[in-house]
């Protein structure tokens, strides 16, 4: 289990452009072939070229866990039919959360396979994305913020979360993904985490820019 660090496109904001889970791992068409063998080597998954909406940022728009994966509306039909094919051969479910105005579910879903929180603006689809997810999940924020999705990363391991979290918050948070939890920053200070970061059960992908100190504080977080 190694923490690693990556760019894409010369930006080390990884995470909004690759979705990972235990099962697969999903990267715009036109990632170099050097990350995508860095992603299957660390996170130990198989690799997909695939889009949303013709874009390139797979971790903005796509949420999931081992269990499912969900799209936002704005996915072509083309692009859904092809991930439902790759998810099939990965034992996954796919919706399309075709009566959601909000996009970024990325940004607004935190889960793993323990645990689930959905942003207060996801509210009312709880239900929906708990039944692709196959487990409740808990409407809310982080650090009073309805971005739960950009600001944590969590894994069936840890859970890692940004300093603007109260300890009392971060207890809370530890017993609802059932996961020990730990403060940590990505890329010399930056706090919205799953930008910069992409992680499961066996190994993470962090930007270039994180610095000695935050490697070791993800290690210690991620894969205690």
């Amino acid at each position: 289990m190694s923490v690693e660090l990556a760019a894409v496109f010369g930006s080390p904001n990884i995470g909004v452009y690759i979705y990972a889970n235990n099962k697969i791992a999903l990267l715009p068409p036109d990632a170099p072939e050097k990350l995508e063998k860095q992603v299957r080597e660390v996170l130990g998954v198989e690799t997909f070229r695939v889009s949303v909406a013709g874009s390139r940022l797979l971790g903005v728009f796509i949420a999931g866990n081992d269990s499912g994966i969900i799209l936002p509306r704005v996915a072509r039909d083309e692009e859904v039919e092809l991930l439902k094919s790759i998810a099939g051969q990965a034992g996954l479910n796919v919706t399309v959360l075709k009566e959601v105005r909000e996009t970024g579910l990325g940004n607004l879903v935190l889960t793993s396979d323990k645990g689930c929180m959905v942003s207060s603006i996801l509210e009312d689809a709880a239900e929906d994305i708990a039944d692709v997810l196959g487990l409740d999940c808990e409407s809310g924020l982080i650090a009073g913020s309805p971005l739960v999705g950009s600001l944590a990363v969590v894994t069936n391991n840890g859970l890692a979360l940004p300093p603007l979290v109260s300890e009392e918050e971060m207890k809370e948070l530890s017993s609802l993904f059932r996961v020990p939890a730990n403060v940590v920053t990505v890329n010399r200070g930056r706090f919205f985490l799953r930008a910069g970061l992409i992680a499961n059960d066996r190994g993470a992908l962090v930007g270039e820019e994180t610095t000695g100190i935050e490697l070791v504080q993800l290690q210690r977080t991620l894969f205690p």
